[in-house]
């Protein structure tokens, strides 16, 4: 069925919206999978009276090829770490229900809900597209983040190995990298990280959001579980490689009261760093995760957005910068206090890993002439 589209707030269409039947989502996080907002029509399952619906299969997982010319994204955010940046995969399978990089599936004509965790791009050249543009004449070295949008540890990855490819490029330039993920399979890597960290080149951060098993398989329905996580954890930082433990994103009433557990853990395994991340929701996001909450946990879900609210000036989602990241009110302040306490008892953030452009080697273009000296 065909509906018209809708611009912001909520859907006039709230009952053709969410209809996307359990059995069609096993495994993955939204409830739902409503059109883009930039398309000009939206298209809904609806049961016609012919039990149709029974008919349409689960939602698979799909991969496309990413034809970027280029692999490095660059920003000029005033409250982030880093100007750069690479995204090898574009959707994420892991399925987090609260993920802020579901908005940019909209800019590819495909939902930010279900698509986005199923209809998956890749970009297998991303390695020699790298090396191109690290070898650019103008090309000026410094830290590569990388999975700050979609994990690049992401279940694919497993038998695409673009990640893999990318660090061996990274390695031999001699050029630093910082990666973000919430997935064991980094672990993977080990051989090439250990080696890069040894020269300064490499750091690790390991999202855990949850050590309650439930709420992370209904959240995150196909990351990496929490035993798994911190596992990656202890053997990052036995290999010598520096590892951060993300507690991201808080969500109030939800798993804001883990967090001294979570950074217990972690501080156990090995991590020596640490950060937070409050929860956003920008654009689509908000009404993704209200739908999971009600299907989920309808006894918070009032609670839950009344707190947002209270750290957000009223509203479900702040975008300023300096803001965005930890929120602002009462509530947010005490999370951030916690937050430092617990660091200050467990030791964590007392020195802060440092990589180094020192080592880049800009690498020889295809029939660049060596030179005498």
């Amino acid at each position: 069925m065909t509906v018209p589209p809708y611009r912001g707030g909520a859907t006039p269409f709230p009952v053709l919206a969410v209809g996307v039947a359990r059995a069609r989502r096993r495994g993955r996080g939204a409830q739902s999978n409503a059109s883009g907002r930039y398309e000009a029509e939206a298209r809904v399952a609806f049961d016609d009276g012919w039990q149709s619906l029974e008919e349409l299969p689960p939602f698979k997982t799909t991969v496309s090829l990413d034809t970027s010319r280029k692999v490095i994204a660059r920003n000029d955010s005033p409250d982030i770490g880093f100007d750069r940046s690479i995204n090898p995969y574009r959707g994420c399978e892991h399925g987090c229900v609260y993920c802020f990089a579901r908005p940019t599936h909209a800019y590819l004509g495909l939902s930010p809900g279900l698509d986005f965790e199923s209809k998956l791009l890749a970009k297998p050249d991303a390695p020699e597209l790298l090396e191109k543009e690290l070898a650019a004449p103008n090309y000026e070295p410094r830290m590569i983040a990388i999975g700050t949008n979609t994990d690049p540890y992401q279940p694919i990855e497993r038998d695409m190995k673009i990640m893999r490819g990318i660090l061996g490029v990274l390695e031999r330039a001699g050029h630093p990298v910082g990666i973000v993920t919430k997935s064991a399979l980094v672990v993977r890597d080990i051989d090439i990280l250990s080696r890069m960290a040894k020269r300064n080149l490499a750091k690790v951060a390991l999202s855990v959001t949850t050590l309650d098993p439930k709420l992370a398989r209904t959240m995150e329905p196909r990351a990496s579980t929490p035993p798994k996580r911190l596992e990656a954890i202890r053997k990052l930082t036995e290999a010598g490689i520096p590892t951060t433990v993300m507690v991201a994103p808080v969500i109030p009433a939800l798993n804001d009261s883990e967090i001294e557990r979570i950074l217990d853990a972690a501080a156990h395994a090995g991590a020596k760093e640490a950060s937070y991340v409050m929860l956003r929701l920008p654009l689509e996001v908000r009404d993704l995760f209200r739908e999971w909450l009600m299907a989920n946990y309808p006894d918070r879900y009032r609670h839950v957005f009344t707190l947002i609210r209270d750290m957000r000036g009223g509203r479900d989602y702040d975008s300023q910068w300096g803001t965005r990241m930890k929120g602002t009110g009462p509530m947010a302040w005490m999370i951030g206090r916690r937050f430092e306490i617990a660091c200050e008892k467990l030791g964590l953030n007392k020195r802060r890993s440092k990589l180094t452009t020192d080592h880049f080697a800009r690498p020889r273009r295809n029939g660049q002439q060596l030179s005498l000296f």
